[in-house]
């Protein structure tokens, strides 16, 4: 099995691992960071490694996922950005999304937008992904401009059928 990884000047986007668990779930229990995620309640610890599980086998079945983001520096784990099959928003299908989710601690460092950056670049060079979207909750600015800045467009706004909340969809021009 490949275990893609990507490095940026300070980030290291890698597959999942045993240390991972703990500090995911202290981020899915920040209600900080689960604001705009679903219906925005927090996850618990079992929650958070299923999720991981959910992100590992999505790499074995699709061929993409999402990577674990830690510091080059400090090899702190921070966060994730990658790929996932957008399945709760039928209408965007046969698209995939590009996501993030970082620790609290971590906003206003521009991580989010340097994995997604890069993070996009290995998914359009060596995944050959052409179809990506991106979705975020009404009101999350910052999730906006980081789509903005890997060079989304508006696409459409719509309903989250699992929980009820507006969202806007992001697509990346093709060509």
């Amino acid at each position: 099995m490949a275990r893609h990884a990507v490095e940026t000047d300070r980030l290291l986007l890698r597959r999942w691992l045993d240390k991972d668990y703990a500090p995911f779930a202290e981020i899915c229990a920040d209600p900080a960071v689960m604001r705009y995620i679903g219906n925005g309640s927090t996850r618990t610890a079992e929650q958070a490694s299923k999720a991981i599980i959910k992100f590992e086998t999505e790499w074995a079945e699709k061929g993409y996922g999402l990577f674990a983001v830690e510091q080059k520096q400090t090899g702190e784990f921070i966060g994730f950005t990658g790929f996932s099959w957008p399945g709760f928003l039928p209408e965007v299908l046969p698209s995939v999304e590009i996501g993030w989710r970082f620790s609290k601690h971590c906003w206003g460092n521009g991580y989010a937008s340097e994995a997604a950056s890069a993070a996009l670049s290995y998914g359009t060079s060596a995944l050959h992904l052409t179809d990506i979207v991106s979705i975020y909750q009404i009101g999350n600015a910052a999730s906006e401009r980081i789509m903005q800045k890997l060079g989304m467009v508006f696409d459409c706004k719509t309903v989250d059928p699992t929980c009820g909340r507006d969202v806007a969809v992001y697509r990346l021009p093709q060509g």
